[in-house]
């Protein structure tokens, strides 16, 4: 089972404080970006990936692409003015294929089996995404004042990637910039059709990296991972 990948990474990240792209920021040595890929190119499913990128910065993706041998990088092509017009030019640029996955460049520790299960699932229903059930308590307030404490059961935190049949999303898309709706992610557009989406629990170390505080937590999950790899003896398993 095939799917094409488009990973939006044009957003400069201004959260992180990092005075850059945080794709460019470094993880054990590798840009961002590269662990992202990396989850991709090894992932025999995956047919292509599509980068979207800052039209400043796409001979600097050229060159990393080149740098760490990523074969499954088709096109690099210039993103929008948000994240949405980036992932539709994106889409755009999809070879002809069954189904599109969607994901963010700065989630690079998605699994492999999480993967698996979305597109199994998306190929049945034609749109799926990952997400984990809330563990905190959450308040609906009014200025400092809490309103209601909304029952969690229901309540799930989306992740990405999120993955469609194309005519499917590239449809929402086309739908959301003739109407100027802006979503909160390619799911919301979908949703605006009336197409269901389906829910495949994912994992909670499948992070976004946002804020400067959340490197901590990637540089947690890959030393725990590194030590993963290598049995008692210190040999590489």
């Amino acid at each position: 089972m095939e799917y094409s990948m488009v990973i939006p990474a044009a957003g400069q990240g201004k959260r992180m404080n990092a005075g850059k792209n945080k794709q460019w920021i470094e993880l054990k040595g590798k840009p961002l970006i590269a662990h992202t890929l990396s989850v991709f190119e090894e992932d025999p499913w995956c047919r292509e990936i599509i980068l979207v990128v800052n039209e400043a910065e796409q001979h600097q993706f050229h060159e990393a692409v080149d740098r760490f041998s990523f074969q499954k990088v088709t096109k690099i092509v210039r993103g929008g003015a948000e994240r949405q017009h980036s992932v539709f030019e994106g889409l755009k640029a999809v070879a002809e294929t069954d189904l599109a996955l969607i994901h963010d460049g700065a989630r690079p520790f998605v699994q492999q089996d999480s993967i698996h299960k979305l597109v199994v699932k998306a190929n049945e229903t034609g749109a799926a995404i990952l997400a984990v059930p809330l563990k905190d308590t959450v308040k609906k307030a009014k200025g400092e004042t809490v309103t209601e404490t909304i029952d969690r059961a229901s309540l799930w935190a989306v992740q990405t990637p999120q993955a469609f049949r194309l005519p499917v999303v590239l449809q929402a898309h086309q739908i959301a910039a003739e109407s100027g709706y802006l979503g909160t992610d390619d799911a919301s557009l979908v949703e605006q059709t009336g197409y269901p989406v389906s829910i495949i629990e994912g994992d909670y170390l499948n992070i976004k990296l946002t804020t400067v505080h959340d490197l901590i937590f990637a540089n947690a999950i890959l030393e725990q991972r590194e030590r993963e790899t290598y049995d008692s003896s210190g040999t590489r398993l």
